[in-house]
């Protein structure tokens, strides 16, 4: 089978391409896969691409790109036109991909592509997939987001499209539930399917470092401030304890003005982007969640890979469904600043506690293994041919 995914921009950092370049690991031991990028703004991409799968851009925005080759003058910008009327603005706005370049390539790849499955892997992706893909095309709409993230035009338009793909995968029991509600997708092609691990080698923490870890865009949905203000409680008591954020964004700025303002100056340490976020968490002793919302959580199951027990918010959706409170982690109401901070505090105060979460977060994070999950979406890939 070849099975070719398609993505904003398969260059970058982030949670979805990091979760699709593992699948695509996987995948790719038994059929042919490639990763589809809707644009191209560096020469390399950010993580490495597993061995056996090509990334083919269909845009290229660098300054020593060559002229693309694509449908070009007015076809290019016709379907483009063609295309805001199927992607809702709020989604256009959300993403910034798609250009009259990439979605007329995206058009022109779909008529021509020889692949037997095209996955999407974002709302106006998945919408210009079921409006565009021919009849031979077996098509999935990944969805990375729960469906309440998503603007009412957005989820009017999921409603009206996402019946005509053959599948459509959630990461969550709760969101598949909000798309059985929802939408008038089938049940049978609608199905849960948690991101992978991928198979690299893991280190494991030792649990005595005193840092605690978070990672993430640096914006408003990761609620940072939040989190320093309960790590202020860790700070108050135990000023050798450090919190570390892992990741880039543009509320920088605020995140070191309220760690100033917190007095927390030297014990928040903004790390910037990483490739090596296994590396990162094992050197921490806990991982700390303070989203407002989560559509998975694969800093969960990440963190839970190298023994790193986890503190969040019962935050809407991922969180709840993949740690066991205070079994493989402690679980606090959402939004609850204090709690938050207690629960930080409980765990740098008892390290036996550490250790027992950190052992059976190692064993909960065998649910999440390459080779099962591989291994569903083959079974759910092979029961379109039935």
């Amino acid at each position: 089978m070849k099975i070719a995914f398609v993505i904003a921009n398969g260059y970058t950092m982030g949670g979805t391409v990091r979760t699709v370049y593992n699948l695509a690991e996987g995948l790719a031991r038994s059929h042919d896969v490639e990763i589809v990028s809707l644009s191209r703004k560096r020469k390399n991409p950010f993580f490495r691409l597993p061995e056996g799968v090509r990334l083919v851009p269909l845009s290229d925005s660098r300054a020593e790109a060559e002229a693309s080759d694509g449908p070009g003058g007015p076809a290019r910008f016709w379907w483009s036109r063609k295309a805001e009327q199927i992607i809702p603005e709020a989604e256009r706005t959300r993403n910034q991909n798609y250009s009259p370049e990439a979605v007329a390539a995206l058009r022109r790849y779909l008529r021509t592509t020889d692949a037997d499955v095209v996955m999407g892997t974002r709302p106006g992706i998945n919408l210009l997939i079921a409006s565009w893909a021919p009849a031979r095309l077996r098509t999935v709409g990944q969805e990375h987001l729960n469906l309440n993230e998503h603007k009412p035009e957005v989820v009017e338009a999921i409603a009206r499209l996402y019946p005509r793909l053959d599948g459509v995968s959630v990461l969550t029991e709760t969101d598949r539930q909000a798309y059985a509600e929802r939408t008038r997708v089938p049940e049978k092609r609608l199905v849960v399917m948690p991101n992978p691990l991928d198979s690299e080698q893991r280190p494991r923490s030792t649990l005595s470092a005193p840092v605690i870890a978070a990672a993430g865009r640096l914006s408003p949905v990761k609620q940072y401030p939040k989190l320093l203000q309960a790590f202020s409680h860790v700070a108050e008591k135990h000023p050798q304890w450090r919190l570390r954020i892992y990741g880039s964004g543009d509320h920088e700025k605020k995140i070191r003005r309220t760690a100033a303002e917190l007095g927390l100056e030297d014990s928040v340490e903004l790390m910037g982007q990483t490739k090596d976020v296994l590396g990162a968490l094992s050197e921490a002793s806990v991982l700390a969640i303070s989203s407002r919302v989560e559509g998975f959580g694969m800093t969960i199951v990440e963190a839970f890979s190298v023994g790193v027990p986890v503190v969040s918010f019962d935050c809407p959706h991922g969180p709840r469904e993949i740690i066991e409170d205070g079994h493989d982690g402690l679980l606090v109401p959402a939004q609850d600043v204090d709690s938050l901070g207690k629960a930080l505090l409980s765990l740098v105060e008892n390290g036996q506690e550490r250790e027992r979460l950190g052992e059976n977060a190692l064993a909960s994070s065998a649910r999440y293994g390459l080779e099962d999950i591989t291994r569903r979406w083959e079974d759910f890939l092979g029961s379109f041919r039935a």
